[in-house]
């Protein structure tokens, strides 16, 4: 692990392997390790840059407000200061992939590919905003206890729920140990995320999407409407695997990252 100072903001980093390098950018309220199976196997053939974004794992957090914008310039400073000079692979799961549409938004110099991951493209509506901003007021009040109990049923499909209690328990440990500052400062940044649908037919550059069969939370059909909008993209469906299909199911993701990234 590398602690990489950014304009006086700490943020930890696993940077590993050499070769194209592939930004690996977690989803809420995780870290680093969520993306551990494609570190191990990935990095074998490419750098892997798979950083704690601000407020989670390892990395600080300042008094700023997070917002999708910030991180995604977070990780250009971040690219900066591990001497990238390689356009990268982005790779975003759920609010990762939120991140990765203002990367390519804001710093299209940086890219080369994106890879989204069980995300979206749309912006909240006014439903889901009201309930991440009651969710941030009540996680500051009573912790992220209530909040693990309703997200970690979602996160995963019903095969991995039953058949890998280890994997899902250090998932639920993981969101326990957020700090309740940075949940809430998260859930207000994804409510007032900017809408990234009327962007994708401007996405030229190769693009693959990822979803688990069985994901709730930003089903199949949704991510194959994105992918008919963006000009070059691939789309794969991952079997036995429902929102975090790279920590469910490696073996299959890996197998379609390492295609993507080897033909493109």
């Amino acid at each position: 692990m590398k602690n990489i100072n950014i304009g006086g903001l700490h943020l930890n980093v696993v940077d590993q392997g050499a070769g194209q390098p592939l930004l690996l950018i977690h989803g809420f309220p995780l870290d680093h390790t969520m993306w551990q199976f494609q570190i191990e196997d990935l990095s074998r053939d490419f750098r892997i840059i798979a950083p704690d974004l601000r407020g989670f794992g390892a990395s600080e957090l300042n008094d700023a407000p997070l917002s999708m914008a910030h991180f995604a310039d977070d990780l250009d400073h971040l690219l900066s200061a591990l001497e990238v000079d390689l356009p990268v692979t982005v790779c975003g799961l759920s609010m990762g992939g939120y991140v990765a549409w203002e990367f390519w938004r804001r710093h299209p110099q940086r890219l080369s590919r994106l890879i989204l991951c069980d995300t979206r493209a749309a912006a909240d509506d006014s439903d889901t905003q009201t309930t991440r901003r009651t969710a941030a007021e009540r996680v500051l009040r009573d912790g992220p206890e209530f909040l693990a109990k309703m997200m970690v049923p979602k996160l995963f499909a019903q095969e991995t729920l039953e058949q890998s209690p280890v994997l899902v328990e250090a998932t639920r440990q993981l969101l326990l140990n957020t700090s309740p500052v940075t949940i809430a400062a998260a859930l207000n940044g994804m409510a007032e995320r900017e809408d990234a649908t009327a962007w994708l037919s401007e996405i030229h550059i190769p693009t693959l999407l990822l979803c688990g069969v069985s994901d709730s939370i930003t089903p199949v059909a949704e991510m194959q409407q994105i992918a008919a909008t963006l000009p070059n993209s691939q789309y794969a469906t991952i079997p036995q695997a429902g929102h975090m299909a790279p920590l469910e199911n490696p073996q299959v993701c890996n197998r379609e990252l390492r295609n993507f990234l080897k033909a493109c």
